[in-house]
């Protein structure tokens, strides 16, 4: 759509049928309505750090009353370009170069603000501004660049660091699991153990209590002394055949040879611990004859040279 402003009456001619008076009105000023791109050029801009930038953009916008665009300003374009310029000069004043490639997009919206507000009497609207090239001094570029790599040497460092961390905690919180496990273990196994052992020892007491049962019950029957005089007879020529097999340190009694009184030593220790008589053991012996009792005696007395001569 086109709009002409006609020199003379300064009337605005739109579309359609126009009447023109001759040498009075010719048509003077054409206005597109269509948006206008703009390419704004590169200019130079001091950020608030004191760096020198070189910078340009596009400027979207769009004639909105065309009477004001042709009689409020010569050139409306070059006049929106200027603005745009300056207005971007100012805003770059106020950032920091860190700030410049942040924010872009606030920047551009307070470079479109600003041009809408001065620009309003002209009858143009900017619809948007867009920054399209940032160019920073070579040893500024290079100084950026040395940031960027102490950056993520930085990071590097930091996660090797923390996965160093956390490999240690791993390490060590196996270390401490691996101690529970052997101390639990250790404690099921002692536990275990004792249990054996006193089940052991039960058994061994439950063991050594029939058999001194058993014995209890032999020494009541007929010629039971006789057995137990055998048996301490024996006992006495082992323990006697073992002396400094496993010591030099030897206790011998006064008389080890003679095995007649060492057994009848025992058997009056064994009469002494006896506190009261077993219960028919007097009647059987009185019942006995003398004849059975030197039967035995002899047989005793046979069987002692028997381990003598052995």
């Amino acid at each position: 759509m086109l709009a002409r402003a006609a020199r003379g009456t300064g009337a605005l001619l739109l579309r359609g049928l126009n009447i023109l008076i001759p040498v009075l009105d010719r048509i003077r000023y054409v206005q597109s309505l269509k948006e206008i791109v703009i390419n704004v050029p590169e200019q130079s801009a001091v950020t608030l750090d004191n760096v020198t930038l070189q910078i340009d953009g596009v400027l979207y916008l769009r004639i909105m009353d065309p009477y004001k665009a042709s009689y409020g300003v010569e050139d409306p374009e070059y006049a929106v370009t200027q603005l745009a310029q300056t207005t971007m000069r100012s805003e770059l004043g106020k950032l920091s170069l860190d700030k410049v490639f942040r924010e872009r997009e606030s920047l551009n919206a307070s470079i479109v603000d600003a041009i809408n507000q001065a620009a309003d009497c002209w009858g143009i609207r900017c619809l948007r501004y867009e920054i399209k090239d940032i160019h920073v001094p070579p040893r500024v570029k290079e100084s950026m660049q040395m940031q960027v790599e102490a950056e993520r040497r930085k990071r590097a460092t930091v996660l090797e660091s923390e996965g160093t961390r956390e490999s240690a905690i791993n390490v060590a919180e196996g270390k401490k699991q691996a101690q529970i496990l052997a101390s639990e273990a250790e404690k099921a196994e002692q536990i275990n153990q004792a249990a054996g052992e006193a089940s052991a020892v039960l058994a061994k007491a439950k063991a050594k209590a029939e058999a001194i049962r058993i014995l209890a019950a032999a020494l009541t029957q007929h010629n039971g002394d006789a057995a137990a005089s055998l048996t301490v007879a024996e006992q006495y020529v082992s323990a006697f055949s073992k002396l400094a097999k496993d010591s030099n340190t030897i206790l011998l009694p006064s008389n080890p040879g003679d095995v007649s009184s060492m057994v009848a030593q025992a058997m009056g220790v064994y009469g002494a611990l006896t506190k009261a008589p077993v219960p028919g053991a007097q009647d059987s012996v009185s019942s006995g004859s003398s004849r059975d009792v030197q039967g035995t005696d002899a047989s005793l007395d046979e069987e002692f040279d028997r381990v003598k001569l052995s």
